[in-house]
């Protein structure tokens, strides 16, 4: 996520929830044993969130940690107003391919203009505020389902296109192939209601299994 941000331990309401998740699925009970303390890793609500969101999809996050220091260096980048009207080759150089310009644009036009606001999507439930962010251009589902996970801390989010989650799960339960996100979404409605914890926790798997530093890789498929 953010790299200046620290990574402190789950909340007391996380770990209430890593427990209900360990009593509906066993294999979850060891990860923690075999991979260390989970980091809690949070976004900024609102455009700042949304806009690393964009910065992340298709990536690593190694790469996208990179290129999001560069974006908090450029003054204003995290305020719509200004980011607006940066030149294009302003952001080009910090990294942003020319679609992502193009949803970073999309993405600041919509908060300037109400069709997105930060309080209103905070109060609506999870799939009406994945459907209002999903419809502006650039951000899909998945950028949508990782800010309520990161930025809003909803416990039953689980962004089943990230790549990373579909290799977890099949090391995890020892699948013979990685499911598509039509399969591994149907596989994690046996983690409801607490299937953002099931992320972060496969997400944590997968980095002991690879040997990736504490940084998740997010990817959509």
């Amino acid at each position: 996520m953010d790299p200046g941000t620290a990574f402190p331990h789950p909340p007391p309401q996380a770990l209430a929830a890593i427990e209900t998740l360990i009593g509906l699925d066993r294999d979850f009970a060891g990860i923690l044993q075999r991979a260390g303390p989970l980091p809690w890793r949070t976004r900024t609500p609102g455009f700042p969130g949304l806009l690393q969101a964009i910065v992340a999809q298709m990536i690593s996050n190694q790469a996208a940690a990179a290129i999001w220091g560069r974006v908090c260096a450029i003054p204003g980048a995290l305020d719509p107003a200004t980011l607006i009207a940066l030149p294009e080759e302003t952001l080009r150089a910090a990294g942003f391919s020319r679609p992502k310009v193009a949803h970073a644009r999309a993405l600041a036009a919509a908060f300037l203009d109400g069709t997105l606001d930060a309080g209103r999507i905070a109060l609506l439930d999870d799939e009406a505020a994945i459907v209002t962010i999903g419809a502006i251009k650039g951000l899909g589902r998945w950028t949508a389902e990782i800010y309520l996970l990161f930025a809003l801390h909803r416990l039953d989010v689980f962004p089943a296109g990230d790549i990373a989650l579909a290799a977890a799960v099949a090391d995890l339960k020892r699948l013979p192939a990685r499911p598509g996100p039509q399969a591994l979404r149907q596989l994690a409605t046996a983690w409801q209601p607490v299937r953002s914890l099931a992320a972060r926790l496969l997400w944590h798997h997968w980095r002991h299994v690879t040997g990736r530093p504490a940084m998740d890789d997010l990817k959509r498929l």
